[in-house]
């Protein structure tokens, strides 16, 4: 079953609609999708290494403009979809501790957060709930979204064979790590305050 789905996403690489595909993976993901558009990227980068870095800026676009979604989520939906959201992360009795941090913290979270496997959606969601100013947010999605996916994108370049030939043999550990630091980053969130 993995090995087709490896397969797949190779021949997704090959598809002229492979783009279009990471882009809309990497949008969902920061606004409301579970899965990061890594487990699209890193294949198809190792299928087509001289396109790893324009892969890379389709997936910094797609997760900024997909983040400002998720912004536009927390800042005008907060009474309905906002609420739940806090409540599901267990933050709602911790909101007012919450602002405080991200008024003087807000700049690292989103930094940090945007380049670790911490679901970005969560920043996107919180930055405009509580909100951080947009244009900050923007710009500091444009870096840590891009220093993540263009650091995956050169490792890929660099190392491709090797990566490509671990991807074959071990594609199944690939995606439970992924899946692992999914959980985890959930659940750290969940813990953070």
């Amino acid at each position: 079953m993995f090995t087709r789905l490896y397969h797949w996403t190779l021949s997704l690489a090959q598809s002229p609609h492979a783009a279009w595909a990471l882009a809309i993976v990497a949008f969902a993901e920061s606004s409301f999708f579970p899965l990061p558009p890594d487990l699209l990227l890193v294949p198809m980068a190792v299928a087509k290494p001289k396109k790893a870095l324009f892969y890379a800026g389709v997936c910094t676009i797609a997760s900024v403009l997909g983040g400002m979604l998720g912004y536009a989520i927390g800042s005008l939906l907060y009474d309905t979809v906002g609420k739940w959201l806090i409540g599901l992360y267990g933050y709602g009795d911790k909101l007012e501790a919450l602002r405080v941090f991200y008024a003087q913290w807000g700049w690292a979270f989103i930094l940090v957060k945007g380049f670790t496997p911490i679901p970005y959606k969560l920043v996107t969601i919180v930055s405009g709930l509580l909100g951080y100013n947009f244009f900050l947010f923007v710009l500091l999605s444009c870096i840590t979204r891009g220093a993540r996916f263009f650091l995956i994108a050169g490792a890929v370049g660099y190392w491709g064979d090797s990566i490509k030939a671990a991807l074959e043999k071990h594609f199944a550990a690939f995606l439970a790590i992924i899946a692992v630091c999914i959980v985890g980053g959930f659940w750290l969130a969940a813990k953070m305050f």
